[in-house]
């Protein structure tokens, strides 16, 4: 086999992998990554390097499986933006976490936000108890977006961090 096929086709292969491993393992946590997250990508990289490039380890070789992993990400995006079903199987779907100051309970407790992590989210948005919250949902990028009943809107970010011990 040429050898600039078989690296697009292990590239592929790799980049296939860790787009379903990223969705079984749950990618709401890459809105804030801390050192172990961190440490975690560096060593998968260096692991799938091999698998990608076999033997070449020529500037070439790299430069085309790097080629190949950016062409299938915007051949993916594109794809899931055309074809909905795709973009569901990829993509986790936004939660909602309060509705007209009524917490849902289980939600949180399915994606493992504590009442800590979600009164911070609501004091960073400008908004002092759960019931003035209009409406609060864990968006698909993992910053938790907050709606008051207020008649003015505070726009803030909140990532979602990772507690340090469940890292």
């Amino acid at each position: 086999m040429n050898p600039y096929l078989e690296i697009i086709v292990r590239s592929s292969a790799v980049y296939l992998f860790m787009v379903v491993a990223l969705r079984l393992f749950g990618k709401k946590e890459l809105s804030q990554l801390n050192t172990a997250d961190v440490i975690l990508i560096l060593l998968i990289s260096n692991s799938v390097q091999n698998a990608m490039v076999g033997s070449d380890t020529s500037l070439l070789g790299g430069i085309s499986a790097a080629l190949v992993l950016f062409i299938i990400n915007y051949v993916l995006k594109k794809l899931m933006y055309r074809f909905k079903k795709l973009n569901d199987l990829v993509q986790d779907k936004p939660e909602i976490l309060i509705h007209n100051g009524k917490t849902e309970y289980k939600t949180l407790a399915k994606l493992g936000i504590t009442s800590d992590e979600m009164e911070e989210a609501i004091r960073e948005h400008g908004v002092e108890y759960y019931k003035d919250v209009k409406l609060a949902m864990l968006e698909i990028d993992g910053n938790i977006s907050i709606i008051s009943g207020e008649g003015y809107l505070k726009q803030s970010h909140h990532k979602r961090r990772t507690h340090k011990t469940l890292s």
